[in-house]
């Protein structure tokens, strides 16, 4: 399994930036991380290819295969003995198209959880949150600086425990943003973030103050 535990990553592309990131992802070597995506993505070819090809051996389905398609992948090479239609044609449609629209759901889903805060000083906070699946986008919110009038770390009961977690009070919104709200990571995690988040803010405008 990729996930594991959710664990906090930290990045400072500039002096002025920094980037607190929670994540679930297993911590494995980009090439192994590399090599998964690849299979995935080859795995996904092999399924569409062997649905194109129970398609093509059906004339009331091939019909509706878009022209295109066709020239892309000929049909002929397809209906070859050793090719994948000879496998595609072993099994039965109603096993080869829903088993198909599951493993491809699986496929596509992420298999771990990410939330991130970019802090960017001067210009305000972006938060980030991943969707569970490659194919939808990820969900970002950008709150600028002057809006923000306060970073908290709040508690709230869950269950039958207690749970910290960060929130951004926005001037003008009766409801504050919660940071990292799918995963709501330990309190070590929330504190962390909460004062790299300050020192990146307030603190170097109060040198500045100070120095002037």
């Amino acid at each position: 399994m990729l996930s594991t535990s959710p664990r906090l990553r930290i990045r400072h592309p500039s002096p002025t930036t920094a980037e607190f990131t929670v994540t679930t992802l297993r911590p494995i070597p980009p090439a192994l991380h590399t090599l998964i995506l690849l299979s995935r993505f080859l795995v996904t070819v092999f399924i569409l290819l062997l649905v194109y090809a129970r398609l093509t051996l059906s004339p009331l389905l091939a019909s509706i295969i878009p022209p295109l398609l066709k020239d892309l992948v000929p049909r002929a090479h397809l209906q070859a003995p050793t090719s994948i239609s000879a496998l595609a044609e072993s099994i039965p449609v109603s096993v080869l198209v829903p088993g198909s629209f599951a493993v491809l759901w699986l496929l596509s889903r992420r298999g771990y959880a990410c939330e991130s805060i970019l802090v960017m000083r001067g210009l305000g906070v972006q938060t980030s949150s991943c969707a569970g699946s490659y194919l939808a986008g990820t969900a970002t919110r950008f709150i600028p600086t002057e809006k923000i009038q306060d970073i908290l770390v709040n508690e709230a009961f869950l269950g039958f425990e207690v749970r910290y977690y960060l929130v951004v009070v926005v001037e003008g919104e009766e409801d504050v943003v919660v940071v990292f709200p799918r995963l709501l990571p330990r309190r070590k995690i929330v504190e962390e973030v909460w004062r790299g988040v300050r020192r990146c803010l307030y603190e170097s405008r109060a040198e500045e103050k100070g120095q002037s």
